[in-house]
């Protein structure tokens, strides 16, 4: 494999965390507009996606292999904590 393929199958593993964490935090500043309005969105993003990636990175760890679906929700439960976390409970 040479250092394209390389590069394309980690952009390929790290996509679904990408677009979960631009989703769900652009989602939480429209449903929640009013509580997170001295949030930036910027911040929400960089870290859903962080963590969103870091749990299939532990999926993938775990099992040894990409796409189980233990893997996704995990992913999804990182990423609804960490929008929780830094959009609610840490400006207290």
């Amino acid at each position: 494999m040479g250092p394209i393929d390389a590069l394309w199958h980690v952009l390929n593993l790290l996509a679904p965390a990408l677009g979960v964490g631009l989703l769900a935090s652009a989602a939480a500043k429209l449903l929640w507009r009013r509580d997170l309005k001295t949030i930036a969105w910027a911040r929400l993003t960089v870290w859903a996606c962080s963590m969103s990636a870091l749990a299939l990175l532990g999926g993938l760890m775990v099992f040894g292999r990409d796409g189980k679906m233990a893997s996704y929700g995990a992913m999804l439960a990182a990423c609804a904590l960490s929008l929780w976390w830094h959009g609610f409970l840490a400006r207290r």
